[in-house]
């Protein structure tokens, strides 16, 4: 008699989840969609929603949702996708742009599911009118509307039953047709002098709204120039918008920003340009290293531990970056710096301090610069200063007027290379191309050595685009190198350059619509000739 094998266990399937991206904004996107995301083994996404993945999955398997010609694949075959993975034991995101729950396309595919046997759960996300009506700044719903009616064009044979006033009527794919939807809501009743919006790219910097009247719309299509799908809205509601609107008014809403900086150094003027409507694309010019020989930068940290100095001045977020890590490689932390008197050069040295839990003794109280901290700086006083020595920590390329100012006030200095700066590599073609032939805004120089090394490895900004300089010497090597500067900070720090730039283009925007024209943005005004230096 045979025994029989013992039957393999089943392999336990994989979670599902079918997750909603939301409507154009990565950020709306939800809490529990980012953390389904975040525990995906493999996701399965649509095509307009694949860069989520990086910033929310990075490790997950990415699976074609598409076929060999690039086209997307049917809803069900992407489904039975999910239950192949899913029943290989992986945790799988269906990642879906939109609102899938809405048009239901999310029922396709759940459905597919539900006859495979597969257990899945639903992360909805925000609406696509919810999200269109958010940023493009009115409410759906108010006094006089009192119903929300959604219909699609084709659907419609009579335009009657939506003529009454207290409807607000959202009619979709209509963006290109919304004269001819105007045209036949006059002729059902519907006043001539009632709202209509056309939104397209809603929710995203590419967003562009014509407000207009049932009767002026068309007029004020043929105006603005624009094509493409997008949402229509007719309603009382849409008199909300002169209030309301915060998106489409930002001052920098939709430029491209070149941001030409170290990769540590980007992240808050980055962060700045896009509270203010912009999209910086960061390009490093410049690669922070360590120096070659690193016995200087040893003995000065045994130093500064052992009592030999009574001021470190710190000149750069780099050089705290560098003092920071040598502390770490001996087992140190801030407090060996107690007793110290610690000088920052500016408001972002400082911050880059105050994170390593160090709090500068003495930061500029005019310009943010060498010349404004030696105006500050005390003279050696044998009486009163125990020690006559300061440690400064600079990079290779670093000017002297510091280290030889700080001698005329009567301090010995030990100026220490404490990292190299050198030239990064090219950015991507696409990006040079983009550079040169106008495809940004605005660029935003914060050292000479940004405005060298960016000419250096991609090549001069377009006439067109808009050309920023934190400070003089930024604003002349500009100058040096064939280009205009549009902008000049006030005082050298990012966010004032960041503010200043804003007010640039609020200047530039206010003058083209007085002169008509809703084409005002640098990048769609290229002029035929490379920027001159006047």
């Amino acid at each position: 008699m045979t025994s029989e094998r013992p039957k393999k266990a089943p392999r336990p399937l994989g979670h599902v989840a079918l997750v909603a991206a939301g409507p154009g904004d990565p950020e709306l996107m939800t809490l529990r969609a980012a953390a389904l995301l975040a525990a995906a083994d493999a996701v399965v996404a649509d095509p307009d929603v694949v860069d989520l993945i990086a910033a929310h999955a990075p490790d997950a398997e990415i699976v074609d949702a598409v076929d060999e010609n690039g086209l997307p694949l049917d809803r069900a075959i992407r489904a039975k996708r999910v239950v192949e993975l899913a029943r290989a034991g992986k945790d799988v995101v269906r990642l879906m742009a939109g609102d899938p729950v809405f048009d239901g396309s999310i029922a396709t595919e759940a459905t597919v599911l539900h006859r495979a046997k597969v257990p899945f759960e639903v992360a909805a996300g925000v609406s696509v009118i919810g999200g269109a009506a958010a940023y493009a700044g009115y409410p759906l719903l108010g006094t006089k509307s009192r119903e929300l009616r959604e219909v699609e064009i084709d659907s419609v044979t009579d335009w009657a039953p939506h003529a009454d006033p207290s409807i607000t009527l959202v009619v979709w794919n209509a963006a290109d047709r919304a004269p001819e939807v105007a045209k036949a809501l006059i002729a059902a009743g519907r006043k001539p002098d009632t709202p209509i919006a056309i939104t397209r790219g809603a929710t995203t910097v590419e967003q562009r709204t014509i407000a207009s009247t049932l009767e002026d719309l068309p007029t004020a299509v043929k105006a603005a120039k624009q094509a493409g799908p997008g949402i229509v809205v007719v309603g009382e509601v849409l008199n909300a918008r002169d209030k309301l609107s915060w998106f489409e008014t930002k001052p920098l809403f939709g430029w491209r920003v070149l941001v030409p900086r170290t990769k540590e150094q980007a992240g808050s003027l980055s962060d700045k340009l896009r509270r203010d409507g912009a999209v910086p694309v960061e390009v490093p010019t410049i690669s922070v290293e360590p120096p070659r020989t690193p016995q200087q930068m040893e003995r000065a940290i045994q130093g500064l531990v052992s009592g030999r100095f009574q001021w470190v001045a710190f000149t750069s977020a780099n050089a705290v970056k560098a003092v920071r890590e040598k502390f770490e490689e001996y087992g140190l932390d801030a407090r060996s710096m107690a007793g110290l008197k610690i000088a920052a050069v500016g408001e972002q040295t400082a911050a880059a301090l105050i994170a390593f839990g160090v709090k500068p003794d003495l930061v500029p109280s005019g310009d943010q610069s060498s010349q404004g901290l030696l105006a500050d700086w005390p003279p050696y006083d044998a009486e009163v200063d125990p020690i006559d020595r300061v440690f400064l920590p600079r990079a290779d390329i670093a000017t002297e007027a510091l280290a030889a100012g700080l001698q005329e006030l009567g301090w010995e200095v030990d100026d220490v290379t404490a990292y190299r700066t050198v030239r990064a590599a090219p950015p991507p073609a696409e990006t040079r191309e983009a550079i040169k032939t106008g495809g940004f805004d605005a660029v935003m120089f914060t050292s000479s050595s940004t405005v060298r090394n960016l000419v250096g490895i991609a090549g001069k900004p377009h006439a067109c685009t808009v050309v920023a300089c934190i400070g003089p010497q930024t604003a002349e090597t500009a100058r040096e190198h064939g280009l205009r500067v549009d902008v000049l900070a006030d005082v050298p720090n990012v966010e004032i350059l960041a503010d200043d730039l804003a007010a640039h283009a609020e200047t530039l925007r206010l003058a083209a619509l007085e002169n008509g024209d809703l084409t005002w943005r640098p990048s769609r005004r290229r002029a035929g000739s490379r920027r001159r230096a006047t």
